[in-house]
């Protein structure tokens, strides 16, 4: 087989450090009858890795050279699917689940997914109508750490992976570990999507999910969300009133009700600080 050169454009860099392989499978608790969706399999380190636990393998890959190289060096493995695709436009083709036999959640996506992609390929598992069960990916560490923070370091990114999933860094890994080198570390990632998103769970003070009409919940969640954060040095009753044309004596009522401090910013609030003061709003 020729050499693999890694495509810059396509952000592309090869996981050489196979220490970490197994960190991903353990993090995955991958067995033999799971059905994997593995991203970016680049030159199949980890595919290999994921073959060996007995699972089935569905793996996307948009480069063409690694598409011919892959299906070469696993031309034997009856348990391995390479589809030639960019994830994105896989993933938004409903069809995909009924063709390669991804059955509801009964799937786990795993892989090393390009630094540029990260927040919008993350929005587009989470927003998957069949969801998967666990999804552990190799992502830049900064991007982690911030998609795990808590008050007073809380940011949009944040907020909208934790309305749709439990996050934990399950191991920081050093640039020396890929081939070629990036620029910054990286971190292996593992989310737990929930059954319901969060804006579901009971609120304090009183309101109740029901406040919000059935089906405009996530719509209303991510308005206020992100009206909150558009200007982050700003202070969030101020942020609000702007953006959402409330007065401020109406926000500064609700923000009493729920102990908010009126000059609170929207890093401080927590994902159940969110909810309470959005299912307070459409009370």
């Amino acid at each position: 087989m020729s050499r693999i050169l890694p495509k810059k454009r396509l952000g592309q860099v090869f996981l050489k450090n196979k220490i970490f392989l197994a960190e991903i499978i353990k993090a995955g608790e991958i067995s033999n009858k799971d059905t994997i969706l593995e991203i970016g399999p680049g030159t199949g380190i980890l595919t290999e890795a994921l073959l060996k636990t007995g699972a089935k393998i569905i793996a996307i890959e948009k480069d063409s050279q690694l598409v011919i190289f892959l299906k070469e060096k696993f031309k034997n493995d009856k348990n391995l699917t390479i589809i030639e695709a960019d994830i994105r436009d896989f993933l938004k083709n409903p069809s995909f689940h009924t063709k390669y036999q991804i059955q509801d959640t009964k799937y786990k996506i795993v892989g090393n997914i390009p630094y540029y992609l990260t927040s919008y390929l993350f929005r587009l598992f989470l927003e998957l109508e069949k969801k998967p069960e666990i999804i552990v990916l190799m992502i830049q560490k900064e991007v982690a750490q911030r998609i795990i923070a808590q008050p007073p370091q809380m940011s949009l990114l944040a907020v909208s992976i934790q309305f749709y999933a439990q996050p934990e860094i399950i191991a920081l890994v050093p640039k020396t570990a890929f081939k070629p080198q990036p620029k910054v570390d990286s971190a292996i990632i593992k989310l737990i999507p929930y059954s319901h998103p969060v804006i579901a769970r009971p609120a304090r003070g009183g309101a109740s999910d029901e406040a919000l009409p059935a089906g405009r919940q996530e719509s209303h969640f991510f308005k206020i969300v992100k009206a909150g954060f558009s200007h982050p040095r700003k202070l969030l009753i101020s942020n609000l009133s702007q953006n959402l044309k409330i007065p401020k004596n109406q926000l500064q009522e609700i923000f009493s009700k729920i102990a908010l401090p009126f000059n609170i910013r929207a890093q401080n609030l927590s994902l159940e600080d969110w909810t309470n003061l959005i299912q307070h709003l459409f009370a």
